[in-house]
């Protein structure tokens, strides 16, 4: 044994402590796959459809964050319970899942947060497109964008609603940070691909740093750096993956005006979630023109204590004048007071659907904005 090797505390014995910690990792691991196996043989047995269970999944991230002791970061630990979830399920029948594709997408990062990365993620180049094929059952989940902190409401997500018949299962945060992405010095940069939304997310950015730049708008995030990446003159807007997945440099990291710029997402399907305790329930309604007709809508949910986290109103399409109202509150529809309220709101009014009851997802900040990652002495 050598000097250093011998020494209390040394890199070496160190190591040699890592390395049973992993063995007893996977040990464990493996233990909990045969259990996740028998979980799933029994789901078969109940003739249950769906393995993929949303309610469980956020039930069982709240809970190794709470026991978390800050030492390793708590969206690291998500991460990793994510793919551990995935990983098992795998072994059972892994969920199909649609999301705005092409790959590198904000949209395929919130998909691979919510279903891990063993799933099989499918591309569609419309929302309209994943909405189709969840509802025609030819892939088990869609993952679509709702609202921006910075930008509001994606009406043609909301849109969507008014025609399919498919349930909100879950809800996804992802943090968003969009980085100038380029083989060009900012210097030479005259052109910039990205969705509208990027370029009001970072205008500010691009009104002090690019002040003469023509700015053009693409489908995706990831087809603009796919444009980009060889052309003179030319950058993109996109996410750290897309930046990977194409091998172009990223220019000037972190661009979007707001810091806190965070994306919800829906996961669609048609599968009914069990309250966890932390729900929300989403639901649309329409209401006769007269005056008071809203205050009576909303008077059941505030008698109740319930808390209203978003109203959005859209023409229904139908009627000219005539709107829906979008409304998500806190709570499950199964809860009592929940429950009550839309009872009454569904006498009062011409028509009402609830678009879904749903686990809240567990909100972590990330100081990255991409899939964590740990470095270090492995």
């Amino acid at each position: 044994m050598t000097e250093e090797q011998s020494k209390p505390g040394s890199i070496e014995q160190i190591r040699a402590r890592i390395d049973e910690i992993d063995r007893e990792l996977v040990r464990l691991l493996d233990k909990r796959a045969g259990l996740a196996r028998e979980i799933g043989r029994a789901k078969l047995v109940e003739g249950h459809q769906r393995f993929f269970d949303p309610s469980r999944q956020k039930q069982v991230l709240e809970r190794v964050l709470e026991a978390s002791s800050g030492e390793f970061p708590r969206e690291a630990i998500r991460n990793v319970f994510v793919e551990i979830m995935s990983g098992c399920l795998a072994r059972e029948q892994p969920p199909t899942v649609g999301y705005l594709g092409p790959e590198a997408t904000f949209t395929h990062l919130a998909s691979l947060s919510e279903f891990g990365s063993t799933a099989i993620h499918k591309p569609y180049e419309s929302i309209l497109d994943i909405f189709v094929d969840v509802d025609r059952e030819r892939i088990d989940y869609g993952v679509v964008p709702i609202e921006n902190s910075t930008g509001g409401v994606i009406h043609t997500t909301l849109d969507m609603f008014l025609d399919f018949e498919l349930s909100i299962c879950s809800e996804v945060f992802l943090h968003i940070h969009h980085n100038l992405i380029s083989r060009n010095p900012l210097e030479n940069i005259k052109t910039v691909y990205s969705k509208a939304e990027p370029f009001q997310q970072c205008q500010t950015w691009l009104r002090e740093n690019l002040p003469k730049v023509q700015l053009i708008e693409v489908s995706t995030t990831a087809k603009g750096v796919e444009m980009a990446k060889d052309r003179n003159y030319a950058a993109a807007i996109g996410s750290a993956l897309a930046a990977r997945k194409y091998n172009v440099p990223i220019v000037a990291a972190n661009i979007e005006d707001m810091k806190d710029n965070t994306t919800r997402f829906l996961v669609i399907g048609k599968q009914l979630s069990k309250p966890t305790g932390k729900d929300k329930t989403s639901i649309m309604v329409s209401i006769h023109d007269r005056p008071g007709a809203l205050f009576e809508l909303l008077r059941p949910f505030h008698d109740r204590g319930i808390n209203l986290t978003k109203i959005e109103s859209r023409p229904t399409r139908r009627k000219a004048w005539e709107l829906v109202f979008f409304i998500d509150m806190e709570g499950h529809r199964s809860d009592p007071a929940v429950a009550e309220a839309l009872e009454i709101v569904r006498s009062l009014t011409g028509s009402m659907k609830i678009m879904g009851s749903y686990p809240r997802d567990v909100k972590i900040r990330d100081e990255s904005g991409d899939l964590a990652a740990m470095a270090g002495d492995v």
